[in-house]
């Protein structure tokens, strides 16, 4: 199976059950205080990015990517960006559509897998915006190698991404009352590594399918793709959303600069 063609559809699907907290698009009170320059968007579960890892956003060319959903893009574009939203996912850049209409925002979507975009935009973008989504991708390294080819030399890649060692744990079995129990070797691939019968119900179920990705494709990944880290944080998401997040954070967070 094309399992970035099942995520599209599996990220479709929860859009549009519109239960998920990452589809609920912005109300106009956040984008009016945006265009005050009240404004905060996550790459992460809870923390804000700082604001400096933005540079000067009025008028910065900033392409979100894989992270549709009418939250971070809309409040970039009130914030004074010109933002071009690109994600795999046709019902969530509706909701990216949808508040830019509302609320008279200039925003750009295109239709677009992460791996594979930068022949459906154009170059000189001064910042890429990438919402911890990469766990999706079967593989970074086109991800990084696209973000480096449509930015400017100097320009900014914003980047949340999974802790590997979450994807260690069997978190069905804790969802399930169970113990937490490390189940699994790394990398983890959810199509090869999970019991047939449970890999089954989440395609039957139009789940999503993840990827872990080391420190070495993540981090690594970005310098060997032509950028320097410049800034680095931590996140955890909270005690119901995952047993593990009292013992270590859930997710990091990179501010990298095209070198070159």
């Amino acid at each position: 199976m094309d399992v970035h063609d099942h995520n599209r559809d599996a990220w479709n699907a929860e859009s549009d059950s519109g239960t998920s907290e990452w589809c609920q698009p912005v109300d106009a009170a956040t984008i009016d205080a945006a265009r005050s320059g009240d404004w905060s968007v996550i790459l992460t579960p809870n923390k804000a990015v700082p604001r400096d890892w933005f540079g000067d956003i009025a008028g910065a060319r900033v392409l979100c990517l894989a992270s549709a959903g009418g939250q971070q893009a809309p409040i970039l574009a009130a914030a004074g960006a010109e933002v071009t939203s690109v994600d795999l996912s046709p019902a969530q850049l509706a909701k990216d559509a949808e508040v830019a209409a509302r609320e008279h925002l200039s925003l750009t979507t295109v239709e677009a897998d992460m791996t594979d975009f930068s022949g459906a935009v154009d170059r000189g973008y001064d910042l890429v915006f990438h919402a911890t989504s990469n766990v999706f991708a079967s593989r970074l390294e086109p991800v990084w190698r696209n973000c480096a080819a449509v930015l400017r030399a100097d320009g900014r890649l914003l980047s949340g991404f999974m802790n590997p060692d979450f994807f260690l744990f069997d978190h069905d079995d804790v969802d399930a009352g169970g113990p937490l129990t490390v189940r699994y070797r790394l990398p983890f691939e959810a199509v090869r590594d999970l019991p047939a019968k449970l890999r089954d119900a989440r395609i039957n179920n139009r789940d999503a399918l993840e990827y872990s990705h080391s420190l070495q494709e993540q981090i690594g990944g970005q310098i060997d793709a032509g950028f320097s880290i410049g800034g680095f944080y931590e996140d955890r998401w909270s005690p119901d959303a995952t047993r593990l997040d009292p013992y270590m954070p859930t997710s990091f967070a990179t501010l990298a600069r095209k070198t070159g």
